[in-house]
């Protein structure tokens, strides 16, 4: 019989932006591989205080226009009233509904995938002992990750680690894994077959557009129609998400320039298309670069919101692995530049693929069903816990 057949997991996360709910969905999809008994994931704070959930997404998505101030205050703010009365209520925030789930579900592993100080809290107050795991979505680390009855903490590089340890985390509680993405990402396809798919030319250098739901760069037309009267060497291919209006826009420059342009809303295997792109705009979530790190992807980053993106971002550049650009104005030179200059890209390219990290959500999995047996036997030798 499996080991895990009798432990349940609880995977607590919050939709701000994509990132914390996928990396939720793809440690779930590795427990039910790995045959754990149940797996529950949970929007804590979404079940717990769903107006205010809201109102705070709102914000944040606020944040990539006219929230930015508001983010930089919160993102870099937060650390200046960490220890002070006001974060009492971003310890309180769940408690309630947390007690409820842990009651109902009786999890043996909470993992979160976004700073919950309410779990470690949970433990401090009643003396219930769950072992207790952060996976850190970002590279780059915020202190409200951080806590003295977290059991482990699994980051993206040694960057991460080393900025815990400095704040005095034991080394010996943090582990190097990478940040978990899908699977497919790992998956090397055949390129000839892509390129057919997408109806692309194989002898062209191809640029993608991450534009997203919350408009990753402004001018995404006019930007796009200097790539195709400037450089018929150039393929583009725009993806909008959700963003109906940017491809309804952006729809008739397709018709009119079959060969050189597409455009997509969502793209269920998106990571085809990474495996055949020169390049690609996008903004710096920790996701995001993630899967272009699993697959070679060099990157230019616009405008980074203020807060873990623009931490990502400078992260990125520092490793040569990213170009940042802040001005509109200078996007459309910025890619021509790097198009024309193959060293550079197969530099970056070199550069990117040294911060993956391979079979992220394995060695999480792994490190935990291990770590975990060995916490609740010192928690029970210790003899002073409930369970």
């Amino acid at each position: 019989m499996n080991s895990n057949s009798n432990s349940k997991v609880l995977i607590l996360t919050a939709k701000y932006g994509n990132g914390h709910v996928q990396v939720a969905k793809t440690l779930e999809n590795k427990c039910k591989e790995l045959g754990f008994k149940k797996v529950t994931i949970c929007n804590l704070y979404s079940e717990s205080f769903p107006i205010f959930s809201e109102i705070t997404q709102y914000l944040y998505l606020k944040s990539f226009s006219i929230g930015k101030q508001f983010y930089r205050l919160f993102y870099y703010g937060v650390d200046k009233i960490y220890n002070k009365r006001m974060m009492n209520l971003y310890f309180k925030m769940g408690h309630k509904r947390l007690h409820q789930i842990v009651q109902n579900e009786q999890p043996d592993i909470i993992i979160n995938t976004f700073p919950m100080i309410v779990v470690p809290e949970y433990r401090r107050k009643t003396g219930t002992v769950i072992p207790t795991f952060n996976v850190l979505t970002d590279f780059c680390l915020h202190k409200i990750w951080v806590h003295e009855n977290i059991d482990k903490y699994y980051v993206a590089t040694n960057h991460v680690k080393n900025k815990l340890t400095e704040i005095g985390v034991h080394p010996n509680s943090i582990k190097v894994t990478g940040i978990p993405i899908r699977a497919q990402f790992e998956e090397k396809r055949n390129q000839k077959e892509i390129y057919e798919k997408y109806q692309l030319d194989p002898n062209k250098k191809t640029l993608l557009i991450m534009a997203g739901a919350h408009g990753v760069l402004k001018n995404v037309k006019e930007l796009c129609q200097t790539f195709i009267t400037n450089r018929k060497d150039i393929q583009t291919v725009v993806v909008c998400g959700k963003n109906t209006l940017l491809k309804e826009s952006l729809e008739p420059l397709a018709q009119m320039y079959p060969e050189n342009f597409k455009v997509y809303s969502y793209v269920e295997r998106v990571d085809e298309l990474y495996q055949i792109t020169s390049c690609m705009i996008t903004k710096p979530g920790g996701i995001t670069l993630t899967e272009a790190t699993a697959l070679g992807v060099p990157v230019i980053l616009f405008k980074p919101v203020p807060g873990q993106e623009k931490e990502n971002a400078l992260f990125f550049e520092q490793n040569r692995a990213a170009i940042v650009v802040n001005q509109i104005e200078d996007m459309a030179d910025e890619v021509d530049k790097l198009l024309s200059d193959q060293e550079k890209l197969e530099e970056m390219k070199k550069n990117i693929k040294k911060l993956h990290v391979p079979h992220s959500a394995d060695l999480i999995l792994e490190d935990i069903i291990k770590e975990s047996s060995f916490i609740k036997e010192k928690h029970m030798m210790a003899g002073s816990v409930n369970y």
